[in-house]
């Protein structure tokens, strides 16, 4: 059996970006390690804290459910303070994983990888899908630290740009509301860093089919509770629509481009 180590920025961005991929994994009995660069500390706030809880003690939480319905063998943080969407005043906090020196955060990460030896290692593609600071942080930590440590299966998982819009145009052709699911979604829209999100499927190497796993993804997805803009968006969605909108997932080997071929990353 395998290992396969996946670096995300915050809690809950493994359940929507790869949730099905970890799940798979894991009903394989490959040994999977999740890595999270930050505590997620500048998400949406619930109304339900308790005294002396903060917004990171919950997420943590959230995130151990998550891992546990997905079947992760290991969960680590690397200690870094969220850093807000791109603009926000945190952006400038001494913590935040965005001001972090790239050479100490890989060390961090490549300590976890030398004791890990994984056979394939995900971060992030070139602007973190969607260019969230902290997003475009993983690509360059992600890199430095695989390079360091040798490892060879390194994917970025991305989203594929060209499906969504074929989604939103069967979405609209069927008469679906724009106010509901994904039908007034813009996949051309310039995303935070000013380009659209993901990439199109002339860069993408691999499609991975995780129809099967949903279940246990939006099981996943539904553990982070706190962060109900985001939650409640999947958790509404019937089941048949959010397999067929989330039961691929995307990723580009390193060195790799498209189109998508389906394929598995651990052999």
């Amino acid at each position: 059996m395998a290992t396969l180590v996946a670096f995300h920025a915050h809690p809950d961005d493994e359940s929507l970006s790869m949730g099905g991929t970890l799940a798979r994994a894991a009903a394989e009995g490959h040994r999977t390690v999740l890595v999270v660069a930050t505590g997620g500390e500048h998400g949406q706030v619930p109304g339900d804290l308790a005294a002396g809880e903060t917004l990171a003690d919950r997420r943590r939480r959230e995130t151990e459910a998550a891992c546990a319905a997905l079947g992760v063998s290991r969960l680590a943080w690397l200690g870094y303070e969220d850093s807000g969407m791109t603009g926000w005043a945190q952006n400038a906090n001494r913590g935040a994983f965005v001001n972090a020196d790239p050479d100490e955060a890989a060390a961090r990460l490549a300590a976890i990888l030398d004791e890990e030896r994984p056979e394939v290692f995900t971060t992030y593609d070139w602007h973190g899908n969607y260019g969230h600071p902290d997003h475009l942080q993983v690509h360059a930590v992600g890199h430095r630290a695989a390079s360091r440590t040798g490892v060879e299966g390194v994917y970025e998982v991305t989203m594929n740009r060209d499906w969504f819009r074929s989604l939103v145009a069967m979405a609209r052709e069927a008469g679906v509301p724009e106010t509901e699911g994904f039908a007034d979604f813009d996949a051309d829209a310039p995303a935070d860093d000013g380009n659209p999100m993901g990439e199109p499927e002339s860069a993408i190497s691999h499609r991975i089919e995780v129809a099967d796993w949903c279940e246990a993804k939006l099981r996943a997805i539904s553990c982070h509770a706190s962060q109900v803009t985001d939650v409640s968006y999947f958790t509404q969605m019937p089941p048949d629509i959010f397999r067929l909108a989330f039961g691929t997932e995307w990723f580009i080997r390193r060195g790799e481009t498209g189109p998508p071929r389906e394929a598995w990353l651990l052999g």
